[in-house]
């Protein structure tokens, strides 16, 4: 069956987690996405844990499984002839190679984006970095929590005083995100053209890309902002306030929400201390005291049906297994269930996006589970054979 991007083969250069969402994001979509492993150990990856499933040598990480999804393995160590080898037949054959090196360390490899770009020159290639490829620090090395720390996300996470990093490695997740992006506008150009592009981003790049009203209140205001726990820095009511047995979270943006959410808990909603959205922000204090005594008279599960009735948005704070386990999750496809040889049949995050239309959620009729190192080696060069086969032979001249 015909998937979205079921005519791409993409070749994954990459491993720990910001090039391998790239890529498993294109495979979500129904391209052919090989990993190229270096034999033994594989992707980094692969011995993050616990937790893992399996034994000894058989033994997985269940961090791999959460970005590697819908990709073959084959192995290659490119610091030898063969792997090189390995590589140019796979470039060639390929539309997309992303790469997540350290800048310069393909190139001592042989295989510079020009090299690349010699070897087919329709290739997109996508190349993810730390901090950037150039500039005074773009030879330094990525991992997320640095980035979160250096492009500012820790200062306006959790409470004053102390810089928090976010619970997942969104820097990563963002950058794999972005990148995923830039490929498909690369691959939409190509058709134009008939070149490849290179895309660049950075885990610099995709958390600056995130700051939002952040950024513009420094950039424009000239204001830096400063975190404010869980709640919001210029909407209020906004943020977690809790009730008599549970938190729930409430989110007010406009004067007519703040009305009814007022009606609801029996507050009085002309106080002037809370009259304007501006008031209520410089009242935080006062104004989740207020709330929360009010709160304290029920249950989560009261308040939330009373707010559901009175059209104000409110939800529950819930822990990752009653977010698995919530039919609303599973409704999205958002768990699936894969034949993994030795975890078994296991369910995984699924794909976030869905298409009106196509038989099936995702973008591919049916999704593989995370590979084993070197899986798919013999399966893969077979395919090249088939491939090479068809094609001219090289002109001797």
């Amino acid at each position: 069956m015909t998937t979205l991007l079921s005519d791409i083969v993409v070749i994954d250069l990459t491993r720990a987690l910001a090039g391998p969402h790239a890529a498993m994001m294109l495979g979500d979509l129904g391209a052919r996405v090989i990993k190229v492993e270096a034999p033994e150990h594989g992707d980094d990856s692969r011995g993050w844990g616990p937790p893992f499933v399996g034994d000894g040598a058989q033994r997985q990480s269940t961090y791999f499984m959460s970005c590697n999804r819908n990709k073959e393995s084959v192995t290659a160590d490119l610091k030898s002839e063969d792997g090189k080898q390995l590589l140019r037949r796979l470039v060639r054959q390929a539309d997309v190679v992303v790469e997540n090196f350290r800048p310069g360390v393909l190139d001592r490899l042989g295989f510079s984006l020009d090299e690349l770009h010699r070897i087919n020159s329709g290739l997109v290639i996508l190349s993810i970095t730390g901090f950037g490829h150039d500039g005074p620090e773009g030879g330094r090395s990525g991992y997320d929590q640095i980035a979160q720390g250096e492009a500012g996300l820790m200062s306006l996470t959790g409470v004053a005083g102390e810089p928090t990093k976010v619970g997942a490695p969104v820097g990563d997740i963002l950058a794999g995100m972005y990148g995923a992006f830039g490929v498909l506008a690369a691959l939409h150009e190509r058709e134009s053209t008939g070149r490849g592009l290179v895309v660049r981003t950075s885990l610099l790049g995709a958390i600056v890309g995130a700051h939002a009203y952040h950024g513009t209140r420094w950039t424009v205001a000239g204001e830096v902002s400063a975190p404010v726990g869980n709640h919001h820095p210029s909407i209020a009511p906004y943020g977690m306030f809790h009730t008599a047995d549970a938190p729930i979270q409430v989110a007010c943006g406009s004067q007519s929400l703040w009305r009814a959410l007022a009606g609801v808990l029996g507050l009085d909603e002309d106080d002037p201390r809370f009259a304007t959205n501006a008031d209520r922000v410089a009242a935080g204090a006062s104004l989740t005291e207020a709330l929360e005594a009010a709160l304290a008279a029920h249950s989560a599960d009261h308040w939330l049906a009373a707010l559901a009735e009175a059209g104000v948005p409110a939800g529950r704070v819930r822990t990752l297994d009653e977010v698995y386990g919530w039919e609303q999750t599973r409704s999205q496809g958002l768990v699936i269930e894969v034949d993994h040889p030795i975890a078994g049949r296991i369910p995984l995050p699924g794909p976030p996006l869905r298409f009106d239309g196509l038989p099936y959620a995702g973008g591919r009729a049916a999704n593989l589970p995370p590979p084993l190192l070197g899986e798919h080696n013999a399966a893969v060069l077979d395919w090249l054979d088939e491939r090479e086969s068809h094609e001219a032979p090289a002109d001797p001249r």
